[in-house]
């Protein structure tokens, strides 16, 4: 592995604040399917005007899963189609209508285990599925949730994610160009909080290391595990994945490293390799909920 600068993403949801208004309203009165009907007439329209995130996505099915050109194209459109409906999705639960939604969860042992202990520890995230719809579907009180976020969301988004999650004790940590949310992370780990945060884009800072991913070379961020071996606290990755209109499925796994006397950057490369693992095989059981729309890998 070696280090080199990740492009920084600064992606928000899209649509103007009187959209997104508009769009709660429409799905407090009626079904998100109708919704889902309306995006799939307006996705070839997208797909051709959004021609970067299009090609990026392509190359991905291309490259990455080698599908010939033909079941790229159509599965870039089922990409595109997956995404407008996770988007939908959060809609749906600002809302009021989460109660549609159906959750399977796999490694729930796990995850009520670490929230009995001791101890803080680090969800490591990723832009697959649907990691946020999580933060409204479940509630505990056992240790708040600090979730890292990109800080330029509209006020919309902003006042109902802050409302739905702050009652299921997750609170969110904006990155900030001042670096301040450093110390607000800092702090939740020294109290034995838990913080969620994404793995798989640079936030705040482009140090990455170069790693061997479905194929090819790409960066990722190691914030999380540097976080993790500092303060000697456990990581998991979650993924949150749609299987059908309202079902979801849920996959918690622990990063663990066996050997305790192995060096610092050794641990670190290491975690960054099961988390690699462990999104590559999510990856593969669902090809079309990989949501990052840029060149993600090296030419």
């Amino acid at each position: 592995m070696a280090e080199y600068t990740q492009p920084e993403w600064s992606g928000k949801t899209g649509g103007y604040a009187i959209g997104q208004k508009s769009l709660i309203w429409l799905l407090k009165v009626a079904d998100v399917r109708i919704a889902y009907a309306m995006m799939a007439l307006v996705i070839p329209f997208y797909m051709l005007f959004a021609h970067k995130s299009y090609v990026a996505i392509y190359h991905y099915f291309r490259k990455r899963h080698y599908y010939p050109m033909l079941k790229a194209f159509a599965w870039t459109y089922k990409n595109y189609y997956r995404f407008g409906q996770v988007i939908l999705d959060r809609f749906t639960v600002y809302a009021g209508q989460k109660r549609h939604f159906k959750v399977e969860i796999e490694g729930d042992e796990l995850f009520r285990e670490l929230l009995h202990g001791k101890k803080g520890f680090i969800i490591a995230s990723s832009h697959v599925g649907n990691f946020e719809l999580n933060g409204y579907l479940m509630r505990q009180n056992e240790k708040p949730i600090n979730g890292l976020i990109f800080g330029g969301e509209t006020k919309v988004v902003q006042k109902y994610r802050n409302s739905i999650l702050n009652s299921n004790n997750v609170h969110l940590i904006p990155v900030k160009e001042d670096m301040s949310h450093v110390f607000l992370i800092n702090k939740a780990l020294t109290n034995g909080e838990i913080i969620s945060m994404p793995s798989d884009r640079t936030f705040g800072s482009n140090k990455c290391i170069e790693c061997n991913f479905l194929g090819g070379k790409a960066c990722f961020p190691i914030g999380a595990f540097v976080l993790a071996e500092q303060f000697d606290i456990p990581i998991v990755t979650m993924f949150v994945m749609k299987e059908s209109t309202f079902s979801y499925h849920i996959y918690t796994s622990l990063i663990k490293i066996e050997d305790k006397g192995l060096s610092k950057k050794t641990k670190i490369e290491q975690m960054m390799q099961l988390f690699i693992k462990n999104l590559e095989d999510i990856i593969r059981k669902y090809p079309e909920q990989w949501f990052n729309y840029y060149e993600y890998w090296k030419s």
